[in-house]
């Protein structure tokens, strides 16, 4: 009897202590993403991706609120704040955000002493967040169940990076200047910064990389056929590539600031010293319309509005109507949700 209550007093907190160990461990696990998940469009991600849009909310940069995280519907309704961390390329899958995040504040943190900058991820409710890897990243894009990103030293410069969501596999593929916004098929399309401005791939199963077209492009965003681009040997013009026919087809003479591409449209910063404008037109350059005249950046998209704002001004945020007239409207909504959260904080 003795023997026996010596073996369960050794046994009981053994199979405790296991089974704590695997509660723990499954309840931080990330859940594998399917097959071919991409966190983010390509245009919104290569204008700062501050709107992502994923199983029926938009997750958001609220730039009237210092870029703090935000959710809402995609009609706008229902805005709420996440968290006061200030967040760009914006990636979001399964129960899961992943972003870089430039600041927090200490509400966020136990101490706002600490360096924060990073690529991160938390849940889609803004809690439990996770740094990934503390380091300066431009440009990062969530592909299956890994994340690329740029990693910036002052000693090495740029290269770039990949981690596994569950902060596992850290790997630096190249010590090259690579924008990993544009992912299709296991492949990450990008304009050369070396030698020449070809359009390549990086096969992300093996890291290695191809020229497929001697071009010059530059912001190249990769849907279904075609490659989007902008020429630089001509002005900065606006074309597409074909991956079938392996032809070149020009969309706009305009010379080109920014552009995104979303749906039937293509949305574009048109540069000219006296007419500059934000416009619109068919993804086969077809239907020409102006959106707002002036010269405006960060053009993101979600199912139902683009979002643009002034050249260096960060609010106000406009938006129009995806589809449809034209009609463009400041976002007030996204204010509005700002004064609400002040108002909640004070009380």
């Amino acid at each position: 009897m003795k023997l026996l209550k010596n073996i369960l007093l050794i046994t009981i907190p053994v199979v405790l202590f296991a089974a704590l160990f695997t509660w723990s461990y499954v309840s931080k696990k990330v859940p594998e993403n399917p097959a071919g998940t991409v966190g983010n469009t390509a245009g919104n991600l290569n204008n700062g991706g501050l709107f992502c849009e994923d199983d029926g909310k938009v997750y958001f940069a609220n730039a009237y609120d210092n870029y703090a995280l935000y959710v809402m519907n995609p009609d706008e309704t229902d805005v709420k704040k996440l968290s006061n961390a200030q967040v760009s390329s914006l990636n979001a899958a399964g129960n899961f955000l992943y972003y870089y995040q430039s600041s927090s504040s200490a509400s966020d943190h136990f101490s706002s002493m600490f360096r924060t900058n990073g690529v991160y991820r938390s849940k889609k409710n803004g809690k439990s967040s996770v740094c990934l890897k503390r380091v300066p990243s431009p440009s990062l894009s969530l592909w299956d169940n890994t994340i690329f990103y740029q990693s910036y030293s002052t000693k090495t410069g740029t290269s770039l990076c990949r981690i596994d969501i569950d902060k596992d596999n850290y790997e630096e593929i190249q010590n090259y200047v690579i924008n990993p916004a544009s992912i299709q098929d296991h492949k990450i399309y990008f304009g050369g910064t070396g030698k020449d401005h070809y359009l390549y791939t990086l096969d992300t199963d093996t890291n290695s990389i191809a020229a497929i077209f001697m071009g010059d492009v530059y912001n190249p965003i990769v849907q279904g056929e075609y490659v989007y681009y902008m020429d630089i040997s001509s002005d900065y013009r606006l074309c597409r590539y074909s991956l079938y026919s392996q032809t070149v087809e020009i969309l706009t003479e305009d010379r080109l600031d920014f552009f995104n591409v979303t749906g039937d449209y293509i949305y574009y910063q048109k540069s000219d010293a006296k007419e500059p404008a934000l416009k619109r037109i068919y993804t086969d350059g077809t239907g020409e319309e102006v959106v707002a005249p002036g010269v405006y950046e960060n053009i993101n998209a979600t199912s139902q509005y683009v979002y643009f704002n002034a050249y260096d001004t960060p609010s106000p945020v406009f938006h129009t109507p995806l589809y449809g007239p034209v009609q463009v409207e400041t976002f007030s909504a996204a204010a509005t949700a700002v004064a609400q959260s002040d108002s909640a904080s004070k009380q």
